[in-house]
């Protein structure tokens, strides 16, 4: 094509691609060979790399498809490589499919790692918390095993006993229904008013020389103890003699009304009284009686020895 020429009588003369086409081919278009250009016999183009539709497959060549040499020294398609294929695939298998990118941390490896790390701090803390209380435990046993070896400051952490302590040792003391004690003098038992506590009292000391004695073994030793006395009265005070070992005491046994009873009401004048004495270790004799100026309408309950004086 020159200047102020419009193209060519045909256009399939100025399409280098004519070979492409039917009628391109019907007008003897034809594809390059060798070093020619692409279009008609005998014209040169620049289009060297063109190639014809469908005449590259890769991976394979088509029957008799013609193999044109590459133009650009810097370029090559895979394919045409030495091994290009086969090292693709290699290289797709070696990458675990996932598209090129290598295996990533070991997560799990990491996790496992990490709560082995927590559980050897528990156990640590755990066991400096056991050490620690149990050197607390030895330190106050020691200290205890200190205070009960010291003596006196021991006992000082004792509470104080209200057991006055010359009254023999812990043997626990007699008591005794007074149907049990030697009668004299015209008493006897009944049950007929209720409400004392044997349920069978002694009557009939209100008369002169009437008694009732306790003979009283398993004293542990020589003391002073205390004599507690169950009886009743008609809602009157009324007062008898006691006697220790053959010796009359000093002081009458008071035997008030203190159940504040009416007068003459028997049932709710049961109540109760006691005495202090001097007892000897082993046996003893203790006689409630009616002698001259006594008052003694009383029904006799029970007796009961107490360590120390209590009145």
């Amino acid at each position: 094509m020159t200047a102020g020429n419009n193209g060519a009588s045909t256009p399939e003369e100025d399409d280098p691609f004519g070979y492409l086409y039917a009628d391109g081919q019907a007008a003897g278009a034809t594809p390059p060979s060798g070093g020619g250009g692409y279009g008609y016999p005998g014209r040169t183009s620049s289009y060297n790399q063109v190639r014809t539709v469908g005449e590259r497959q890769y991976g394979q060549h088509g029957a008799g498809a013609q193999q044109v040499p590459p133009q650009n020294a810097h370029y090559a398609a895979p394919e045409t490589l030495p091994g290009g294929q086969a090292t693709r695939q290699q290289q797709s298998h070696s990458d675990g499919g996932h598209g090129g990118r290598g295996r990533g941390p070991n997560t799990k490896g990491l996790l496992i790692g990490a709560l082995a790390v927590v559980a050897a701090v528990v156990v640590g803390i755990s066991v400096a918390l056991l050490t620690d209380s149990d050197e607390k435990t030895n330190a106050g046993g020691t200290d205890a095993g200190s205070s009960a070896n010291s003596g006196t400051d021991a006992g000082s952490g004792q509470q104080p006993s209200d057991k006055p302590s010359d009254a023999g040792s812990d043997v626990e003391l007699p008591k005794e229904d007074a149907r049990a004690l030697t009668l004299a003098g015209g008493t006897s038992t009944s049950s007929e008013i209720p409400g004392s506590e044997s349920g069978t009292y002694v009557q009939g000391l209100n008369q002169p020389g009437a008694s009732a004695t306790w003979t009283v073994n398993g004293i542990p030793k020589d003391g002073k103890y205390t004599l507690k006395v169950l009886y009743g009265v008609p809602g009157k005070k009324m007062s008898t003699t006691l006697t220790v070992n053959g010796k009359a005491q000093d002081r009458k046994l008071n035997m008030d009304n203190f159940g504040n009873a009416p007068e003459g009401d028997w049932e709710k004048g049961w109540t109760n009284t006691g005495a202090n004495i001097t007892l000897n270790k082993g046996t003893n004799t203790i006689k409630i009686s009616c002698e001259s100026g006594d008052t003694c309408d009383v029904n006799l309950d029970q007796v009961v020895l107490l360590k120390g004086w209590k009145y």
